[in-house]
């Protein structure tokens, strides 16, 4: 049997997340921009976002992903992006789109409604649920996605015949990446 915990008292501090300072000046922007990258170091968090005193600032850092789909965390480098105009040069230098098909326009795809790992079936060695030629109904579970320990199921928006399928088994994806393609 469970024990129920003992009720909080009214006097204790609540644990919260590290505190970080709001800029002062202009000045102090590259500071606490600064102050943000080390807690993202500090936390193994990939994403800060803060919006304090008419300022929004996200740092990220890269997430290197190997082919057995486990996540490696690189220290450096991590980006800061301030909401300001861009200098001409900064949006020159961005990486540019991998080249290939863009399924996110196709009137049959299926896109991710979240962030998380996909999984093609309901648990390792059994059949996957849909494979290309499958005929699924409105409804039907087309692939898992893992979120945080929770497994969820994505399914069909429409009847149709699964023509292309986006995603391997156990790779992460992202919100609205396509998956698969009902026709």
């Amino acid at each position: 049997m469970a024990r129920k915990p003992a009720p909080a008292k009214a006097t204790a501090p609540k644990a919260s997340a590290p505190k970080v300072a709001a800029p002062q000046a202009a000045s102090s922007d590259s500071a606490f921009i600064r102050e943000l990258a080390q807690l993202l170091n500090e936390t193994n968090l990939t994403e800060i976002e803060v919006e304090r005193s008419g300022l929004h600032v996200r740092v990220a850092r890269e997430v290197h992903v190997t082919t057995a789909a486990a996540p490696v965390y690189a220290p450096a480098p991590v980006a800061a992006a301030v909401s300001a105009p861009a200098p001409a040069a900064a949006i020159a230098a961005a990486p540019a789109a991998p080249s290939g098909p863009d399924y996110s326009k196709h009137p049959g795809v299926v896109p991710s409604p979240m962030v998380g790992t996909a999984y093609m079936a309901p648990e390792p060695g059994k059949p996957p649920f849909i494979s290309v030629g499958t005929k699924v109904t409105a409804g039907q579970t087309l692939i898992i996605i893992e979120a945080m320990k929770t497994m969820n199921q994505i399914p069909a928006p429409r009847a149709g015949t699964v023509t292309q399928i986006l995603v391997e088994d156990g790779v992460p994806v992202e919100y609205g990446e396509p998956l698969v393609i009902i026709e």
